[in-house]
């Protein structure tokens, strides 16, 4: 049940994101590492359960680990509510906004339209997703692609972190009952629209000087696991003629996908971790698996794309006398946001550009289900998924005062 409001009138997203300034800093990337279920996503989780109570807000867990703050009408209808909200996880040494921006700001957010004459028809519920940047178990918004279907049940709990643990026994272990994993239709349909906040994670909205922005569409992309099998061997011994040498033939490959990105017009190509087994210095890998990032506006040069980098990988492997297998990890095509509701966050929102994004988010895999769209926050490094990437102070105020004001004009 809802709880009393307390005195939160005065709270700040600048003072919001400083009370978890310390949380997940990470010593030897620099950065943020939040991974979904550590200590630090976990502690960033019990620090939204509070911030929502101390707001007199009801708040749930689902069946998929994610948390929902809620904001009912006095007959408690939750149908067609209004849902803001984002993410508390990191990647590795990430920055202190990517996802807890859109948090503190729904909250303030929160705090703005609870002050204002408001004759509400329709509930405001805040979520925070878990797993949106798939850093544990390589699938990015699992919170979100689990609630919608979007990715299977079962692929899901089968799902391995880098230390052979299942999503299952992580999930089981942080007390979600396994058997409610899974699609939730019945709490997707209480979604009327869905709007995220989020730090720009680009030099668009620098370009402009603006401090918002409306979300127009998402790129296409998706993650692909390459492994190269050879020889494992030692170091000492075995001649360089002899070897069969993974690798060598995954360093081929890599600079081979630079190239084939270089040459089609819009393509991102991105290869960001890289394991050789069994990982010693003096030894000769038996295989090296690496994990490949493919983004572009049209979906069928994606597939291309990664159609001529698994045909070169192929051929490299081969070279070198090792093997190569590929696979899909997932898969999320072009999404252009829902055009009504991006025209109604265009007259909340007067003057804020509309502006096409790179990276993936929750609001990507809902737009799928339900009326979604997003609002960007100035980040005027325009670098992400970095300890660089920055907001400043006051646009970090204007972009709540913007989400209040998207809210508002929904709500009624």
């Amino acid at each position: 049940m809802p709880h009393t409001p307390l005195d939160t009138q005065n709270t700040t997203v600048t003072e919001l994101m400083a009370q978890i300034s310390g949380t997940g800093q990470d010593r030897t990337r620099g950065g943020y590492t939040r991974p979904v279920y550590s200590t630090a996503e976990l502690d960033l989780r019990a620090w939204f359960i509070e911030q929502a109570t101390r707001r007199g807000l009801g708040v749930e867990e689902d069946g998929n680990g994610a948390l929902w703050a809620w904001w009912d009408l006095t007959s408690g209808e939750r149908s067609n509510a209004v849902v803001t909200g984002s993410h508390l996880d990191s990647v590795p040494g990430g920055g202190p906004f990517d996802g807890p921006l859109g948090v503190a700001s729904a909250l303030v957010a929160f705090d703005e339209l609870r002050l204002r004459p408001l004759n509400r028809t329709r509930a405001l519920a805040m979520v925070v997703f878990p797993e949106e940047e798939g850093s544990r178990f390589g699938v990015a918004c699992l919170g979100s692609r689990l609630m919608t279907g979007a990715i299977d049940r079962t692929k899901a709990l089968n799902l391995r972190d880098q230390d052979g643990n299942t999503f299952a026994d992580i999930a089981s272990k942080n007390g979600l009952d396994v058997r409610r994993i899974g699609p939730d239709p019945a709490l997707l349909s209480r979604i009327g629209a869905f709007v995220e906040l989020h730090v720009e994670q680009g030099l668009g909205l620098g370009q402009l000087d603006h401090p918002v922005a409306i979300g127009g569409s998402i790129l296409g992309h998706g993650r692909w696991k390459l492994s190269i099998s050879g020889q494992g061997n030692h170091a000492g011994t075995t001649l360089m003629r002899d070897r069969r040498d993974p690798m060598v033939a995954a360093a081929r490959t890599i600079t081979a996908i630079r190239q084939i990105a270089l040459a089609q017009p819009e393509a991102r190509a991105t290869v960001g971790r890289v394991q050789p087994v069994p990982g010693g210095t003096n030894v000769i890998a038996s295989r090296v698996d690496f994990w490949l990032d493919v983004r572009h506006p049209d979906d069928a040069v994606t597939a291309a794309v990664v159609q001529r980098i698994h045909d070169s990988a192929q051929l490299l492997a081969a070279e070198e006398g090792c093997t190569l297998e590929l696979g899909q990890e997932s898969l999320s095509p072009t999404v252009a946001f829902d055009a009504p509701l991006t025209a109604r966050l265009g007259r909340a929102l007067p003057g804020a550009p509309v502006l096409d994004t790179g990276a993936g988010h929750d609001a990507g895999v809902l737009a799928g289900h339900v009326p979604s769209a997003m609002v960007f926050v100035r980040n005027p490094s325009g670098i992400s998924h970095s300890p660089e990437e920055h907001v400043e102070d006051a646009d970090a105020e204007l972009g709540a005062a913007a989400l209040a004001d998207a809210l508002g004009f929904l709500l009624v």
